[in-house]
């Protein structure tokens, strides 16, 4: 369901003051999959500066509906999108806050509240650079856009990845983004992630026959064959990594058996596993890899799979070289090009055009006190500003939409 939505009353924020906006983001405690007015704080700002909002809410198979924004302005190529979420993950024990997490308070220079590093400030410091950009009269050659969900830090089902298909439905294309995630880990301007690992979760259940320990013959073990499977798997490094990836992990999560007494052999044995892999791996491939060895084990075997996303690279090339160039001319450091950390709404957007992820400082994100500096919001909008400055120039006026960035 879409609609365009009128302007909300938020004409007292200054689009250009990223501080003010991201503490008004944090007062709007979305937690996933809530919106509690976040995206009515964008349009806000966005609608005066000359954007057409969108207000898109999904659901699906009783999934909670979930609210998203889509904003664009100017209707040419090529279509330069910003993308991000405003929801946030639970405070947790609220009693170990030194501060109240959705009051937006500053001390010491800094931010704090729940969503100020992942990702509200990033957000509030794209639309400071855009309304920079327009107060100083700057060309637009092309479009800009806002993708922001309320749906990345849940299921991501009714989120980024259904925006994208109601773009493509009505045949408007993204041709670069830039995803505003916290991707430094202790300092700006260390890092931006130009890919991702894959994510795959794999529930193996060993089937045996219960039976008493003193009659073996009468039952069938499973937990020698489940420890056998799973020795053999996470044994062996399944590669070295590449040029751009660090190796692939497997990661055993859990071991369940639930076996009350000590007398009985259970009828079952359910272990949980994750591998974070590079792209060397497909889900396909590590599906058939699992099923092999366990083959290989013998016996009887339930799995089940959940893929969270495959592995994908945005080779470095012109999107990448020019946010670089952007931190290092603000920040004095040269990013490394890193493919680490967890998933994010990059992977449903690298199926649409390039795309890059730079935010702020990560080492407080999901924490009690999360918190960004107020210095990083300011030098965040000048690179989102450079970043604009540069990537439209590079592309010149009237350049048709798709180009590749």
């Amino acid at each position: 369901m879409a609609h365009a939505s009128p302007t909300p009353p938020n004409a007292a924020l200054d689009p250009t003051d990223p501080v003010a906006l991201t503490q008004a983001l944090i007062r709007c405690a979305s937690v996933t999959p809530a919106d509690a007015g976040a995206l009515g704080v964008l349009e806000g700002v966005l609608a005066p500066l000359g954007f057409t909002c969108h207000r898109l809410t999904f659901t699906e198979d009783g999934t909670a509906p979930v609210e998203n924004l889509y904003a664009r302005l100017g209707d040419a190529g090529p279509n330069f999108c910003f993308a991000g979420h405003t929801d946030v993950v639970p405070v947790g024990d609220e009693a170990a806050w030194t501060v109240a997490p959705f009051a937006g308070d500053i001390i010491d220079g800094r931010l704090f509240g729940r969503g100020a590093s992942d990702m509200k400030g990033a957000i509030a410091a794209f639309i400071a650079a855009v309304a920079r950009h327009r107060a100083a009269g700057l060309p637009l050659a092309g479009s800009l856009s806002l993708l922001i969900t309320g749906d990345e830090e849940g299921p991501s089902i009714n989120g980024t990845r259904k925006v994208l298909g109601w773009l493509a439905e009505r045949g408007e294309g993204l041709d670069a983004c830039l995803v505003g995630e916290p991707t430094n880990p202790q300092r700006l301007g260390q890092m931006m992630k130009i890919g991702r690992r894959g994510s795959i979760t794999f529930t193996l259940t060993s089937l045996g026959a219960q039976g008493h320990v003193a009659y073996p013959h009468l039952a069938d073990n499973p937990l020698p064959r489940l420890a056998q499977a799973l020795a053999r798997l996470s044994g062996e490094p399944l590669d070295q990594g590449t040029p751009h990836f660090q190796p692939s992990s497997l990661q055993i999560t859990t071991i369940d058996v639930g076996n009350p007494t000590t007398n009985i052999i259970p009828a079952k044995g359910t272990a949980v596993f994750n591998v974070r892999f590079n792209d060397l791996h497909s889900p396909a491939s590590l599906e058939a890899h699992v099923r092999g060895v366990l083959a290989e084990v013998g016996g009887a075997w339930d799995v089940k799979v959940a893929v969270s996303g495959d592995a994908f690279l945005t080779p470095p090339g012109q999107l990448s070289a020019i946010v670089a160039q952007a931190v290092q001319s603000v920040t004095g450091l040269e990013p490394e090009l890193s493919t680490s950390g967890g998933t994010s709404d990059a992977r449903f957007i690298k199926n649409h055009c390039p795309v890059v992820e730079f935010g702020g400082v990560g080492a407080s994100m999901h924490k009690v006190d999360e918190h960004i500096a107020v210095e990083d919001l300011t030098r965040l909008t000048d690179i989102y500003a450079r970043v604009l400055v540069d990537w439209f120039a590079a592309h010149g006026v009237g350049q048709a939409p798709g180009a590749t960035a």
